[in-house]
This record gives C-alpha cells, structure tokens and sequence, in this order.
C-alpha cells in the first residue's frame, strides 16, 4: 500500500467549531498529521455543545477524528515561543479568528513566514480580511442571506426556510479552504514558496449562487424562490407528496428520462410537458402531484423499480444509515465513543471520508483527541525536555 496522500504533511490547526475543523478532518483523513490547538481555560466550544453529561459531543468527535491535542494559551509570550517551534517544521496553518487576531497575538502569516517561507497560511472567516463587513460577527444563516441563497431557499409567498445543512460553513469554508491549501501545497512542491490564502465563507458561498445568477444574465432577473426551472416551476423537476405523506423527488429535465417517466405511470399525455410553465406548467404540475398522491411511497417505489427515469424517495438521514447502495459504498462507520465523565462508552456512528482513492485505505486511525492529549509527545518530538515540558505545564502555557 502506497503512503496515504497527504502522509508527512503537518498541519497546525487552530479553528473551532464547524467550518475550519471540518476542513482539517478532510485532510487528516487523507494521511495528514493535524494538530489541534486549544486554549486551556476554554478549547474548541465545540466540546460542550451537547451538555456537560455528554461532554465530548458527537459534534466534536466527528470533526476531529484522526487528530492530535494540544493545549496552548497563545496569550502568553512563552505560548507565542512555543507556537513558533511549531510551525517551524509544518506545512499549513489554519486560523478562524477575527481579522487581525493572529497578528496581536504575534503569530499572523507575515510572523509565521518570517521562520517558515514554505507555510501555507489558511484565514477562513465570515467576510474576509478586507472590505466594511470584515470585523462583523456572524454564522452561516448570515453569511447565505448576504449571498442571496437563504432568499432563493423554500416556496413561493411564503419566508425563505432555514436547512439544516450548513452550505455557507461547509461548502464555503470547508471545502473552499481545503481546495486553496491543497493548490498552495502544490505549489510550495513547485516553486518552494508558501502562500497566504484569505477564505471569506459569503464570498465562497456567493459563488455556488450560479443558477439565480444565469437567470439574471439572461432575463433580467432573478426568479423568486421557488419559481425557478430548478426549484420548483418544471413539472419534471420537483418534490412530490405520497398517499402516505412522504415524498418522492423527480429530476427529469432530459426528455428520454420525462418520456420514461411519463410512459411507466400510463399518461403519455404528460411527455409534451416536460418544460411547460406558466398556466400550462402549473397545471402539469398539480396533474403529476395528484398521481403521486394517489399512492404510497412504498409502492411507487415498486412501481418505478428498474425505470431509469430519476426518481428518487426523499429520506430522513436514519433511512440513508440503512440504504443498501451508502452500505455498498461503505459511507458509515462505526466507531466507540468516550466522555470526559469516566461514564460507560457506547458505539457511534460516523461518515466515512467520501472519496475513493485509488491506493489508499481510509481508516479511522484514532478518536478525536482529548483536551491536550498528545502536548508532551508533540513536544518531545520537537525537542523539548520533560524538565521544560513540565515548567511549561505549571506555568499554565499548555
């Protein structure tokens, strides 16, 4: 078996909650060696979020898998030292503070370079390093309504609904970060140079608002949520109740899968509507929610059974642990769980990393770490003595 992707790639994680820790994972998960540094009065929020009897949560334990901790109260000058030892020898640095907190704190990129040009620099924050809104609170519900997304989320006349996937953390910090630090790292291979990398989540989100965006470029505005070829004015294209009040989804723009559609429920009378809309297209569309009305999921489930026509049931998360095809494709995992109370572990369910790479095994090699877990074997590592290591304990700097 080949080395793991990213084997030998040292990342200095300093982030908290949701978007930067689960950028991290995605790399820790591909073989990198991520450190995690809390504050030891406080540590990554995350933690507490289920309540003290259930202390780590399992919002936590899920972004942090595969990681080493370390505490480290970056406040103080001995903290600093420490931190630059750190980094000296390490390929990437993630941060999500408030603009100008690394520097205060005398670790921002032009401190970090200054001992490491190599380093790729990671700023992943709600609006960015630049522009009015960058010492602004927010979380992802503020940065999407910014984006025009919350405003293209849910059903015409009625409030933009709020889901419960967090697009603008994961699709525009997570991922946006992971992509910029991958492409800095290979360009650290080319040119030996580091780079700094300034992640906004609304900017990265406002990107993903493509289709609200051709429909402005090409009609002069943007249609109101709900109402658009691809959130709800196609009959081929939408969500429709079951006799038993569950769902089924149909994403048939292209005619050969509307004409199979159409043929496999006996009303061939629907294939010329496959793009109607306006009145044509709204009674096309209560026409196909009266057929699916008619019966239950289970049953049209059987019905459309080997009719390639994309139709799908619409799943609660509890279903998706038990799909056979997320079982074939080995997306869950089981894991065993601990609490900071000494309290019985119990088995917990996780997402496995998603990609299929060729060569590589993914594993969950250890559980998130414990506050601090693995501080004096990081600093053994760098050279520290037991000596330092414990007057830097008593002193409060780890």
């Amino acid at each position: 078996m080949r080395p793991k992707p990213l084997a030998n790639i040292r990342v200095i994680d300093l982030t908290r909650l949701l978007p930067g820790p689960m950028c991290t994972l995605h790399l820790a998960d591909m073989g990198a060696d991520i450190i995690k540094i809390e504050d030891p009065r406080i540590g990554d929020y995350a933690r507490a979020s289920a309540g003290p009897d259930r202390a780590p949560s399992a919002y936590f334990l899920c972004a942090n898998r595969n990681k080493r901790g370390f505490q480290l109260d970056l406040a103080l000058t001995e903290g600093r030292e420490v931190f630059l030892d750190l980094v000296k020898n390490a390929d990437v640095v993630v941060e999500s503070f408030r603009p100008g907190v690394v520097d205060k704190l005398g670790i921002g990129y032009e401190a970090i370079k200054a001992v490491n040009p190599r380093i790729v620099y990671c700023s992943i924050t709600g609006y960015g390093q630049t522009g009015p809104y960058r010492n602004q609170a927010g979380h992802d519900l503020n940065y999407c309504a910014y984006a025009g997304i919350t405003d293209q989320i849910g059903r015409k006349d009625s409030p933009p609904a709020i889901p419960n996937i967090q697009f603008a953390d994961l699709a525009g910090g997570t991922l946006s970060a992971a992509i910029g630090i991958l492409a800095a790292l290979v360009d650290v291979g080319r040119t030996g140079a580091g780079r700094y990398i300034d992640v906004s989540m609304t900017d990265c989100a406002l990107v993903n608002a493509v289709v609200p965006l051709i429909g402005y470029l090409d009609f002069g505005r943007v249609a109101p949520r709900g109402t658009d070829l691809l959130s709800g004015a196609l009959p081929c294209y939408g969500v429709y109740e079951t006799l038993d009040g569950r769902y089924m989804a149909i994403a048939a723009p292209e005619e050969k899968f509307w004409q199979a559609f159409c043929e496999a429920i006996q009303h061939p009378e629907l294939i010329s509507a496959r793009m109607a809309v306006g009145r044509e297209g709204k009674e096309a569309r209560a026409q196909v929610a009266d057929i699916f009305k008619a019966h239950t999921m289970a049953w049209w489930l059987e019905k459309l059974a080997g009719v390639d026509c994309c139709v799908s049931p619409v799943l609660g998360l509890e279903e998706s642990m038990e799909n056979e095809h997320f079982k074939a494709r080995e997306m869950f995992i089981k894991t065993d769980r601990y609490f900071d109370n000494c309290g019985t572990g119990e088995e917990m369910t996780q997402f496995a990393f998603p990609l299929k790479i060729s060569d590589f095994e993914f594993a969950v090699e250890r559980p998130a770490p414990r506050r601090g877990e693995h501080t004096t074997e990081i600093l053994a590592e760098l050279g520290y003595s037991n000596e330092r290591i414990e007057a830097l304990a008593r002193e409060g700097v780890i």
